[in-house]
């Protein structure tokens, strides 16, 4: 017969406990009552009690205490039946359903997510204080977000078989608007120029766009130390925000916000000097004190000549110097003495660089860019130009560096770069249309790191309207361990210009060379190539007077030996999609003596990107293409080598090749002068996180091409640089990376277009990249 082992536990106790009437006794077995949902598992895991123990009353408070915090009963009661201990449980409702109701700036998965975090998710046990907590947490939020008149209701619905449904209701309400903004105690400053600081602003015309009128507990946050930076930047060093009030309407729509500060005396340098083991020649250090006397105190200079001198620390090889900058004041004539205390601790030494994420690439040819080396005094600056190197190569898509020490150790680091690689369909040259060439069919590959081995290699047989080509190159860019490349190429070619938009002939080509690559230093390089090329024109009975003209001077075919040499110099943060860093490009080629045509073909082409914020999405870039030939002695020089402009390279918003000179047939002929010049503004790809695959641009164009040398037979040629013909256009750009290769798309519209001129507004192709 079952006996109770007592009272009740008091619900101080969260249930009912008997407390024994008798002596303790040795259980002999546990038979749990009441269980529907709840594993018998889980609840003898988190009973203290089995079979053979003697208990007491003690041991039956702390096992029932234990029970009740695994938040699954509502009740747990105790009973005895001989040496049976029997434990009759209670279980708390699960949770059925979770209904929200009124969230619009609140996603419904966001609000489940952090449900679930407080403990609350359909199908578990109902925890009414989780409820309770997530209740003030939602309403935090809203308060957080500036909506003060926003509620959160709750109910607890029961249903059949011990369970509830929770419904949420919520109302979000509206943001409160900014009407004031008072800054207090400036004497220095104006509120405008202070006001300009802030973030959080009155309402205007645009605030239903930013939101800036709307109030936040963390831009009036952020708004408070951009005004504080604006004063210790400018010497006000015991400048203080004294308090900061924020008020609410009583219809809790409106908000007004006072700051109350104290400017202080603006401070000046009396002395700036360097103290500590200095480890590094002290003139390397002392170039980067820009303070002098006399200067105004600036936060923000203070901060950079710290990070200065630990860079150039870090490039001595300590990784780990610290440097603290300590200010003394000056009370008496408002100056401040600043030294720099410098502790360079260990010299470093790289134990190991690891690369990560190449599943393509091999580690050879990584290795092959690094300019630091395992077991070197580790160089912060070499450690970047690594990281810039790889980026530059073009192969991939990002390339992040680590510096970690290694354990145990205080003068040892370990180096890791992890890259992404380029989609693997870089392999196929060009698939697809373009305006200027209409349809383009290429088989083969041209590939900058061939099978991740590093090495240029191409093989295509391309057809289009304009061309039709078979040719093969190959380069390996480290021929020797020193970086010198070594490459050739062979080719045959058929050019059909009446179908690239110019005078109307073609030209059947074949050629050869070899070409070899010599590094200058980490960022120039010098290249020499020597070859042939023969070349044979072909007319028709619509042939230009100035084709045939050339051709009764100087025959139709030729053999020419060409010299070509480059000369680059390369600070691009990365290959593609650049956004720092600028690049310049100055190369030629030479018909050398024994040639069938004297002349020589020159351009230099620049490129230049500025990071507008600390992210680099937004960029400025300015571009510009200069190029110029002629020809030596009695020869003409050949048309066939002249430049163009207009097109998706060049000007857009202008037909391909259209610009520039005409021949008599009205067909565009080119020139020898090609000048061309772009101004582009790089901003985030609008509804998109990623960047590295998608640019987009808005850009201002300008070109065109001339020439110094008419042909005898022009009917209609003027020469020399006008600069009045210059052809100027606007618009926006999309360039995209896709799996067969870039996509781009422009808009532009001509801004001082002739009447002949033949524009075209919308333009793109796929194979090329702005």
């Amino acid at each position: 017969m079952k006996r109770r082992l007592g009272l009740f536990f008091s619900l101080l106790c969260w249930g009912t406990l008997a407390r024994a009437a008798i002596s303790p006794f040795t259980v002999t077995d546990i038979r749990l009552e009441g269980l529907q949902r709840v594993d018998p598992g889980s609840v003898f895991r988190n009973f203290p009690i089995a079979s053979g123990d003697l208990i007491t009353e003690y041991e039956l408070t702390r096992a029932t205490r234990e029970l009740f915090e695994t938040g699954n009963f509502d009740n747990i009661e105790l009973l005895r039946d001989g040496d049976v201990l029997i434990v009759r449980l209670t279980e708390r409702p699960a949770v059925s359903l979770i209904r929200l109701d009124g969230n619009k700036v609140v996603k419904d998965e966001a609000l489940m997510q952090g449900l679930k975090q407080s403990g609350l998710e359909e199908g578990e046990v109902f925890k009414r204080a989780a409820l309770d907590r997530i209740q003030l947490e939602l309403q935090r939020l809203y308060v957080a977000q500036g909506r003060y008149g926003a509620g959160v209701e709750t109910e607890v619905e029961e249903l059949p078989g011990n369970r509830v449904a929770l419904n949420i209701d919520i109302t979000e309400g509206s943001v409160a608007s900014i009407q004031h903004i008072n800054v207090v105690g400036n004497k220095v400053f104006s509120d405008e120029e202070l006001k300009e600081l802030f973030e959080l602003q009155l309402p205007n015309m645009w605030s239903f766009i930013t939101d800036s009128d709307r109030y936040s507990r963390e831009k009036l946050a952020g708004d408070q130390e951009r005004l504080r930076s604006w004063y210790l930047d400018r010497g006000y060093i015991n400048f203080s925000i004294d308090s900061t009030q924020v008020s609410i309407s009583p219809d809790r729509q409106h908000v007004y916000i006072t700051i109350n500060i104290t400017e202080g005396e603006q401070f000046k340098i009396r002395e700036v000097d360097l103290a500590g083991d200095l480890a590094v020649p002290e003139s390397d250090l002392a170039s980067e004190l820009s303070f002098e006397q006399g200067d105004v105190f600036s936060r923000q200079e203070m901060t950079d000549i710290q990070e200065r001198l630990q860079r150039v620390l870090g490039d001595g090889g300590y990784m780990f110097a610290n440097v603290s900058p300590v200010p003394t004041l000056h009370e008496e004539d408002n100056t401040v003495s600043l030294r720099y205390f410098v502790e360079p601790g260990q010299r470093t030494y790289v134990r190991r660089i690891l690369i990560k994420g190449n599943t393509t690439t091999a580690d050879e040819v990584l290795r092959q860019q690094l300019t630091q080396m395992e077991a070197a005094v580790a160089s912060a600056e070499k450690i970047e130009e690594s990281k810039n190197k790889l980026s530059r190569t073009g192969y991939f898509k990002t390339v992040d560096v680590e510096t970690r020490p290694v354990p145990g150790t205080n003068d040892q680091v370990d180096v890791e770069y992890t890259i992404e690689e380029q989609p693997s369909g870089q392999f196929t040259a060009a698939v697809g249309f373009s305006q200027s060439s209409g349809f383009i069919f290429q088989l083969g590959v041209q590939q900058d790191n061939f099978f991740g081995t590093g090495k240029q290699v191409g093989f295509n047989f391309s057809n289009s309207d304009t061309l039709t080509e078979y040719s093969f190159n190959y380069t390996d860019p480290f021929y020797t361990v020193d970086g010198v490349s070594r490459g050739f190429n062979v080719f045959y070619r058929e050019r059909d210009y009446d179908e690239d938009d110019v005078s109307n002939y073609t030209t059947d080509e074949f050629g050869a060379g070899v070409n070899f690559g010599y590094p200058i230093n980490e960022y120039q390089r010098l290249s020499f190539g020597l070859g042939f090329e023969n070349i044979t024109l072909d007319t028709f009975n619509s042939t230009a007077d100035e084709v045939f003209g050339f051709i009764e001077e100087e025959g139709d075919s030729y053999l020419d030996w060409l010299f070509k040499t480059t000369w680059s110099n390369n600070h691009l943060n990365r290959g593609l999609f650049p956004t720092s860093g600028w690049n310049q490009t100055l190369s030629a080629e030479i018909a050398v003596p024994g040639s069938d045509l004297s002349y020589f073909r020159s351009q230099y082409r620049a490129e230049y990107y500025l990071p507008l914020n600390s992210d680099e999405t937004w960029v400025v870039s300015a571009s510009g293409r200069l190029g110029y030939g002629d020809s030596f002695g009695s020869n003409n020089y050949p048309f066939f080598k002249n430049y163009y402009a207009g097109g998706l390279r060049s000007v857009r918003g202008f037909d391909n090749n259209s610009l520039g000179p005409r021949d008599s047939n009205d067909d565009a002929f080119g020139g020898n002068l090609q000048t061309i010049g772009s101004l582009e503004l790089i901003f985030p790809t609008p509804f998109l996180n990623d960047n590295t695959s998608w640019r987009t641009l808005a850009f201002v164009d300008g070109g065109n091409v001339f020439t110094t040398d008419c042909l005898e037979a022009a009917s209609d040629c003027t020469e020399g640089l006008e600069l009045d013909e210059i052809r100027y256009s606007a618009g926006v750009g999309l360039s995209w990376l896709t799996p067969v290769g870039p996509l781009s798309i422009s808009l532009a519209m001509p801004l001082n277009d002739r009447k002949d001129d033949e524009t075209e507004v919308f333009q793109f192709s796929l194979g090329q990249t702005f």
